[in-house]
């Protein structure tokens, strides 16, 4: 065959493939949430969902897929086609799959499109139960060792990751009943399958307003604006201080190898809708704070993140594969 011809069209293939990069997205989106209706992740993307929408100029259609403290939307996303057109609406959780035990894929496989924001946590249970402190709370839980239930969303979720602070901090022998998300854990703590739930505040803000429940503490080193009134958890736990602050977060996960015009097309979307007004007032009334950073500026607070809470896993005696023997090394 003439060689010509073989490198015509060779640059052919080469100009369509960099048109159809050029052109995304030509299709709706799918956006996939690793947790369930309700919950605090679900909460952010469906808030951003509908400005990132109209930055994009195509749909997003929002998918919960919740199962294994998030490894099953994470591994979802990471085997769908490496195209922009799937992608992870996610919170924290697979930061620490590795050194629970979960499974081997983090965000280091992934291109961190977006931090949107981070949370703070809380210590939630009814407005009805007898627990009116958190000093309440953590008396009975000792004089009653496995018996107080408390909501989880399995190894690795926010609720185990609190748990496990906690227990460095204090006896904290308790009965995790697992969900597939905070938002189904905190309808069953309601339905009094659980006594308590720690949970991001965005998760109960509505069912607190509602004065369905009561906050014992923020997991924070001091009150925050959302909730003044609501005493820091090291009121309580004063050897918690030295892990916190510490927090769930929110962003917008692609595969590594998306090409990069796509990866610069969706980070110009999602930083515009992060900085839309409506999005940032919601994310300001559910007790979030505003990120809106990717790249490597997300890259380099997603590996301090992940290193500070997997050696409070580890040192608390909670994480099932030594970090050190992973590549996570000790802040």
């Amino acid at each position: 065959m003439n060689l010509k011809y073989i490198g015509a069209v060779a640059a052919l293939s080469m100009m369509a493939s960099a048109s159809f990069a050029g052109d995304y997205p030509e299709r709706e989106v799918l956006g996939v949430v690793m947790w369930g209706a309700g919950g605090a992740t679900d909460t952010v993307a469906r808030a951003i969902n509908p400005a990132a929408e109209e930055a994009l100029g195509k749909s997003i259609v929002v998918l919960n897929k919740s199962g294994g403290a998030g490894a099953i939307s994470t591994a979802y996303v990471n085997a769908a086609p490496a195209d922009g057109y799937t992608f992870l609406y996610g919170a924290e959780n697979p930061q620490l799959h590795p050194i629970m035990g979960v499974a081997d894929l983090d965000y280091s496989k992934f291109y961190p499109v977006n931090i949107l924001g981070r949370g703070v946590a809380v210590i939630a249970v009814r407005t009805d139960s007898k627990y009116k402190t958190m000093q309440d709370l953590m008396a009975d839980i000792k004089s009653n060792p496995g018996v107080v239930k408390m909501g989880s969303t399995g190894p690795g979720g926010l609720p185990s990751t609190i748990g496990a602070l906690i227990k460095n901090s204090a006896d904290f022998d308790v009965t995790a009943i697992p969900f597939g998300g905070e938002g189904p854990g905190l309808t069953a703590m309601l339905g009094g399958e659980v006594d308590f739930m720690p949970t991001g505040i965005s998760a109960a803000a509505e069912q607190v307003k509602a004065g369905k429940m009561r906050i014992l503490a923020v997991v924070n080193p001091t009150p925050v604006d959302t909730l003044p009134d609501v005493p820091a958890i090291t009121d309580a736990l004063p050897k918690m201080a030295k892990f916190l602050p510490w927090g769930p977060f929110y962003g917008v996960f692609v595969r590594k190898d998306v090409p990069a015009d796509v990866k610069a097309t969706m980070e110009a979307a999602f930083k515009k809708a992060a900085d839309d007004e409506t999005f940032k007032t919601l994310m300001a009334n559910k007790g979030n704070v505003i990120m809106n950073i990717s790249g490597a500026e997300a890259e380099a607070f997603l590996k301090k993140w992940q290193q500070v809470t997997a050696w409070a896993l580890q040192d608390s005696g909670a994480a099932k594969v030594n970090p050190e023997t992973i590549g996570i090394m000790r802040p």
